[in-house]
This record gives C-alpha cells, sequence and structure tokens, in this order.
C-alpha cells in the first residue's frame, strides 16, 4: 500500500513536470511568435501610403522628374537604413528565443523610418501619374 502511495506521488510529480514542461515551451513558442511579429518589416515589404497626385499637378515635366529622383534617392537610403532595422530585430529576436527571453524588449519594430519610406513611395507613384498625365518622358523605375 506504501508503495502505492509513493508511486503516486512521484507519478504526480513527473506528471506535473511535463505539464510543466508543456505550459513553458507553449509560453516559448508564444514569445517567439510574438517577438516575430514585431520585428522591422522588409524595405520591399512596406507599402505605399496614399499621396494625392494634385499637389504636383502645377510642376513642369523638368521639376517631376527632379523631384522623382530627390524621392528616389530619399527613398534608396531610407531603405537601407529599414533593412538594417529588420536585421537587428531579426538578431534580437534570435538571441531572446535561444539565450535570453528579455532581449524581446530590444525587437523595435517599424518607426518612423517606415513610416517615412510608406509616404516616399506613395510621393514616386503620384508623381509617375502626373508624369504620364503631362506625357512627360521621365522614366520610372519600380519603387
Amino acid at each position: 500500500m506504501l508503495q502505492g502511495v509513493l508511486w503516486l506521488f512521484s507519478s504526480g510529480f513527473t506528471l506535473w513536470g511535463i505539464i510543466m514542461g508543456k505550459i513553458l515551451s507553449g509560453a516559448t513558442v508564444a514569445l517567439a511568435a510574438a517577438a516575430m511579429g514585431a520585428c522591422a518589416s522588409s524595405s520591399g515589404d512596406i507599402r505605399a501610403s496614399y499621396v494625392s497626385p494634385l499637389q504636383y499637378q502645377s510642376y513642369n515635366c523638368q521639376q517631376i522628374s527632379a523631384e522623382a529622383a530627390r524621392v528616389s534617392s530619399r527613398a534608396a537610403e531610407l531603405s537601407g537604413v529599414q533593412d538594417a532595422n529588420r536585421a537587428d530585430d531579426q538578431i534580437a529576436t534570435g538571441v531572446a528565443i535561444v539565450v535570453f527571453w528579455p532581449a524581446a524588449f530590444l525587437v523595435k519594430g517599424d518607426g518612423q523610418a517606415a513610416a517615412e519610406l510608406a509616404r516616399l513611395k506613395g510621393e514616386y507613384e503620384a508623381l509617375e501619374k502626373i508624369a504620364i498625365e503631362k506625357n512627360c518622358k521621365v522614366q520610372f523605375r519600380s519603387s
């Protein structure tokens, strides 16, 4: 009888250990999913914000071309910043999952660079629309 009671308690503690292990594994997966969801987006995944082409209505073709070059240049700079932010977030997430969970607080996600990049992509699309309307011979490449 005593052996049966001892076995029951030892089995209970083993069962308790298995349950706690499952809970901790689930918590780790949830933390990993949350951290991955908070990672900064790739610059290529950021969609253009809507920008009205009307603000460029008074521009001539030369001004449209110059503004498109300026917007494109700044968007290229911000793409590099955004992709670097994504890489930093991915490293912090990996460290948080594998080594040290408080590193998850280092994950920044999308910030000002992403918002500005979305706006610039929208400006570029608006400039392209106006250039087409005015039959400008400006070459636009995919943003």
